[in-house]
């Protein structure tokens, strides 16, 4: 039997022939920038891009390294360049309300024109207003509306002076206002005189008062309306002169924007703005200056016409791409500056709104990292504010934690026309998936970068294409063809499949490197298979201190591992201790112990907490094997132990189930285990092995320490024989194994594995149910029966004894 499950040395790995692969050098292949071996994701991509319509957004999903951003920044940059240019984005004063800013969707290029026009249109404006004041029109104009004023202001007053003169009374001017004041002989009458008056005088005097002070109102009612309707005149000259030299200028830009309604609308609120503040435009008088002290001397300020520029899409060519490294709230949505002022008092204006990544990408693609969008506060609700609604605002978030509110804008938001791409991991996809309920609408479609590939000569040939372009990209040592062989034999123990190739390409872009950095310090002008093995030993001594200090342990005996003889319910067992950068196997010696009782299987590790629940499982499947096989005319009665010797530390997983059968099989039997092998495999209730994880470490750890006691011929592990697939086997275990020094055997059911580990036939049930004698499971079943009728028998000499403590009790009551 353990002749037929050995697997042979051309097995153990994949071996990749040089002369299949087409070349000689690598400076013979062009370049490649596409992904290699992902199809699906590809497909997804080309989906989630070319499909309109509302959350057809994307999530590149992936581990770390397997070309997810540079495979969607390649696809990106060639799509963008085939789209329109997105249009640009400002912002410009609202005039109706000083508290927001208007937002203005320009074609790409005109919005840094409208910028230019606007500084153009104000800077010519300040420089024809003096110019057009000085004007002899204009001196004129203004002047015949003053002396109008004022000559018809004086003619009311002379006709007033002049009635109330020839009624003997006087117009004086005092310190409260025009005064009609009763006159004798030309001068005011004093208070005696007054008083002297008769009584009928001084009526008549009362009564033609009243009346010229009626008349006095009257004339200055007229006055101030006289006053109002030259100011409005003044206005109006002001505003004819304002449009005679703005018109000529502002009729070239309704032209010119003349298919954008909302620019015209603008336009037209600028105007009307300027022509309203003038006074601004004139040349401004100086402050008197104190003595000592140098007053900032204050002029009107013409921001309000600028234009912000927030979007420039000019030297865009195609749709934008943006890649946010560090996607906070302000760097996504934009922010709004505030200066300080004397007297600490924060300012801003429409002039301060900066733009986001959104802004930039808007009408292209915007790619982000999952992780970050969720480590940063406000970011992912924004970011699915923004999507549902189609457009993005710029607010500060901020504001309603502070303790004092600041002066802010409220600026009209931007609508939003841009794909999003977040690249994360596959956990971080799930999460999302079944805790957000509003992420399944925003990101509809999902593009997965798988971690491992199928080895196909197209893929092959991809490999030394992307080895090729890092090396001329990098300015690294060219590849020989014997070297990208060894390399992609590297990727396939990487991916621990003989039928695979990883793709964790940043991994192997690491490697390339390191490989033509120990090549050139060998005085190496091109790589070979030699120095690609030289390097992963080097790569490995620089993490495995660890482990060597673990096979010491072994070599001076401080664990306890056997590797020949043979020995009752004890195996070894095989185990990966991973290390985050290292990974590495070990056996471990797993001992069985049975004895009579019905406590069932005890599992030492679950007892004291030191198992998870997977191994757990595993060993409770040894006795429903066990009942299935044993037990099908009598209960299963037996108390066993099982226990990882020298294990101190939690142990997971249930690939030493298997292990731990044939070590209760042996203690059962009482058939010894040969101590050269290791076993690691699963089992299932029915006695199939089933495969298990970390092959190549288990089998390449248990070779060391028999190499470290001498190998004899007789060792070696066995594995499911599902596993052979997975072999990808240093080049030391292969040549010990050519060499009939060690061996590897593949086995699919127990009745196999016991009898490699024993020599002895496992056995099979005949007709009348009983095993072949002198089998291994002729012997199980034999000890199993004798504890059983032990058991038995120790529960029928119980009996008597509690029939009797019955009666006495019984004796006892009725006396």
């Amino acid at each position: 039997m353990s002749d037929c499950c050995l697997i042979s040395a051309d097995k153990l790995r994949w071996n990749c022939d040089p002369e299949l692969l087409g070349f000689e050098t690598t400076d013979e292949l062009p370049d490649f920038n596409d992904a290699i071996g992902q199809k699906r994701a590809l497909r997804s991509i080309e989906f989630g891009l070319g499909v309109e319509g509302s959350g057809f957004n994307l999530y590149i999903s992936g581990e770390t390294g397997t070309g997810r951003t540079s495979t969607i920044a390649s696809i990106l940059s060639k799509r963008a360049t085939e789209e329109p240019q997105p249009h640009d984005w400002v912002y410009v004063n609202n005039f109706k309300d000083s508290d927001s800013a208007l937002s203005l969707d320009l074609p790409a290029g005109m919005g840094s024109e409208l910028a230019a026009d606007m500084k153009e249109l104000i800077e010519a404006f300040r420089k024809d207003i003096p110019k057009a004041l000085e004007s002899s029109e204009y001196e004129t104009r203004r002047s015949e509306l003053l002396e109008n004023y004022q000559s018809a202001s004086n003619d009311l007053f002379q006709a007033l002076e002049k009635a109330a003169e020839k009624l003997g009374f006087s117009l004086q001017r005092t310190v409260s206002g025009l005064v009609i004041v009763p006159q004798k002989t030309g001068r005011n009458y004093t208070q005696e005189e007054y008083d002297a008056l008769n009584e009928k005088k001084r009526l008549k005097l009362e009564k033609q008062g009243k009346e010229l002070t009626e008349q006095l109102n009257d004339v200055l009612r007229q006055v101030r309306e006289q006053e109002k309707a030259t100011k409005e005149a003044l206005a109006q000259a002001d505003r004819d002169l304002g449009m005679s030299c703005l018109g000529h200028r502002l009729d070239p830009l309704r032209e010119k924007y003349g298919k954008l309604e909302k620019v015209l609308g603008y336009l037209e609120t600028v105007q009307e703005d300027i022509l309203n503040t003038l006074d601004d435009f004139k040349p401004q008088s100086t402050q008197p200056q104190i003595p000592g002290i140098k007053m900032p001397r204050q002029e009107p300020t013409f921001d309000r016409y600028q234009v912000n520029v927030l979007v420039d899409n000019k030297n865009t060519n195609g749709a934008p791409v943006v890649f946010e490294s560090n996607p906070t709230y302000n760097n996504l949505f934009g922010r709004i500056e505030h200066v300080m002022q004397y007297g600490g008092v924060a300012v801003t204006d429409f002039t301060m709104i900066r733009s986001g990544a959104l802004h930039r990408a808007n009408g292209g693609y915007l790619v982000i990292d999952a992780r970050e969008v969720l480590i940063n506060p406000f970011v992912w609700d924004s970011l699915k504010r923004c999507i549902r609604n189609n457009e993005i605002r710029i607010e500060d978030v901020l504001e309603q934690y502070r303790f004092m509110t600041m002066v802010s804008l409220k600026p009209e938001p931007v609508q939003m026309r841009a794909k999003i791409v977040l690249i994360g991991t596959p956990w971080i996809y799930y999460l999302l998936f079944h805790l957000d309920p509003d992420y399944r609408k925003f990101f509809k479609v999902k593009a997965e970068f798988d971690s491992r590939v199928a080895r196909t000569p197209e893929i092959m040939h991809d490999y030394s294409l992307f080895v090729a372009s890092n090396c001329r990209a990098e300015g690294l040592l060219p590849f020989h063809k014997s070297g990208v062989a060894a390399l992609l034999e590297h990727t396939a123990r990487m991916a621990d499949d003989q039928s695979k190739l990883s793709s964790q390409f940043m991994e192997i872009a690491d490697f390339i490197r390191e490989i033509s950095f120990w090549a050139t310090n060998a005085g190496r002008t091109l790589i070979n298979g030699d120095d690609v093995r030289a390097a992963a030993e080097e790569s490995l001594y620089r993490v495995n201190r660890i482990e060597e200090r673990m096979q010491e342990l072994y070599e001076d005996g401080t664990i306890l591992v056997d590797t020949s003889g043979a020995v009752v319910g004890q195996i070894n067992g095989l185990s990966v201790i991973g290390l985050g950068d290292h990974t590495f196997g070990r056996p471990t010696r797993i001992t069985a112990s049975v004895y009579a009782g019905q406590d069932g299987m005890v599992n030492i590790e679950r007892e004291v907490k030191l198992s998870g629940p997977i191994h757990d499982k595993g060993v409770l499947i040894l006795t429903g094997y066990l009942g299935g096989m044993f037990a099908t005319e009598r209960p299963l009665s037996l108390s066993a132990s099982i226990c990882f010797e020298q294990s101190y530390d939690g142990i997971e997983g249930d690939s030493a189930s298997s292990t731990e059968l044939y070590a209760l099989l042996s203690a059962l039997s009482g058939v010894p285990i040969k101590q050269g092998i290791a076993v690691t495999g699963s089992v299932n209730q029915r006695g199939m092995v089933q495969p298990i994880g970390g092959v190549n470490h288990k089998i390449e750890g248990f070779f060391a320490v028999c190499r470290a006691q001498g190998l004899t011929g007789d060792q070696g592990v066995m594995i499911p024989k599902t596993n052979e697939r997975h072999l990808m086997l240093h080049e030391d275990v292969v040549a010990a194994v050519t060499a009939g020094q060690f061996h590897i055997w593949s086995v699919e059911s127990i009745e196999q594995g016991i009898e490699i580990l024993t020599g002895s036939a496992a056995g099979k049930r005949g007709k009348n149910g009983t095993f072949s004698k002198g089998s291994v499971y002729q012997l199980v079943d034999e000890r199993l029966r004798k504890m059983a009728d032990r058991l038995q028998e120790e529960k029928e000499k119980q009996k008597p004894k509690a029939g009797k403590r019955s009666v006495a009790k019984k004796s006892h009551q009725l006396s």
